[in-house]
């Protein structure tokens, strides 16, 4: 499609990944169309991957190409500790993680504590290859929100990066995919890293509307986004069905809906914006299973809840097998 060709499990053509790695574009001004042109200007002229986002480039200073594959998008394993871990217990687990994850090159690590710790563990985390992330964030800079936090809070505390849109958030608090946009938004005007949430339920995935949520998800929660905020930004697909129940799409599954959301990216802003996405799956990962989904070429890496809880799980998780 589109002069692609196939080596192997990668994809070839005009703005593919190739040997070469990445190049990102630095842009700094609005980016309203996208042609051939303007593509091509995006893949071709820099070499980081997150333009002039200091501590995202102090936390990952080596080659953002994995060795797992010819591809240019480096894996994440982030987990979501959600309403676990008192400040004193989440200090314990980095102290306790930092060794066992400290000579994982491969991949980038980030945890996701409770908003009482993010200070305590960003503090706990310093040197090591562990970046912290929130749970969520509001859109505005200040204001009369009783129990939410803003982005320049975050930042203060410590995080890189912030959850936005997870499905626990959507289903117990109502948030749209309006809401999600203006998070995302705020969040990378802060210079926040967001990991933006998608995904549909049992009963979307049984009335074979898979790709209808996910093309919503896409089209509402990442309206007016530019290919300079795509490469800030992380996506994660978590089927809600497979979220804490134990089950959990195959590898094939999951890679089919990775490559359906890449494909509206790609329809979107181009080619180039679309193979430098990385997406990963969210939905009971477990140190036994990560490593049939990371053999997927769709699958950036693994968004984890209940396995990322203790250390010696999260140590699996990042030491996935690889060839």
């Amino acid at each position: 499609m589109g002069g692609l060709s196939r080596r192997g499990n990668r994809e070839e053509g005009p703005g593919a990944a190739t040997d070469k790695g990445l190049r990102v574009a630095r842009f700094g001004g609005a980016f309203p169309t996208v042609n051939a042109a303007t593509s091509s200007r995006f893949q071709e002229s820099s070499t980081t991957p997150f333009p002039g986002h200091k501590a995202y480039e102090e936390h990952y200073p080596d080659k953002y190409k994995t060795k797992r594959s010819e591809r240019v998008r480096r894996p994440v394993i982030a987990g979501n500790w959600k309403m676990y871990k008192t400040i004193a217990e989440a200090v314990d687990f980095v102290a306790k993680v930092k060794p066992l994850v400290a000579a994982a090159a491969h991949c980038e690590i980030i945890v996701a504590p409770p908003f009482t710790a993010l200070r305590a563990v960003a503090e706990a985390v310093k040197g090591s290859n562990i970046a912290v992330a929130a749970q969520d964030v509001h859109w505005d800079k200040e204001g009369a929100h009783t129990g939410d936090v803003s982005p320049a809070m975050l930042r203060e505390a410590g995080c890189t990066h912030v959850i936005i849109g997870h499905s626990e958030r959507r289903h117990d608090h109502g948030e749209s995919d309006e809401q999600v946009n203006k998070k995302a938004k705020a969040a990378l005007a802060a210079g926040l890293i967001p990991i933006i949430c998608v995904g549909e339920t049992l009963d979307e995935r049984e009335a074979g509307r898979t790709e209808e949520v996910l093309k919503r998800q896409f089209q509402r929660g990442f309206a007016g986004l530019t290919p300079p905020d795509f490469s800030r930004i992380i996506v994660a697909y978590e089927p809600v069905w497979a979220i804490g129940t134990g089950r959990t799409a195959t590898p094939e599954m999951a890679a089919e809906s990775h490559r359906y959301f890449r494909g509206l990216v790609r329809g979107q802003l181009g080619e180039g914006v679309a193979a430098t996405l990385r997406i990963l799956y969210g939905g009971s990962v477990k140190p036994d299973n990560v490593g049939g989904l990371m053999a997927q070429e769709e699958i950036d890496g693994a968004l984890v809840g209940g396995a990322s809880l203790k250390p010696d799980s999260l140590s699996a998780l990042v030491n996935y097998p690889r060839a």
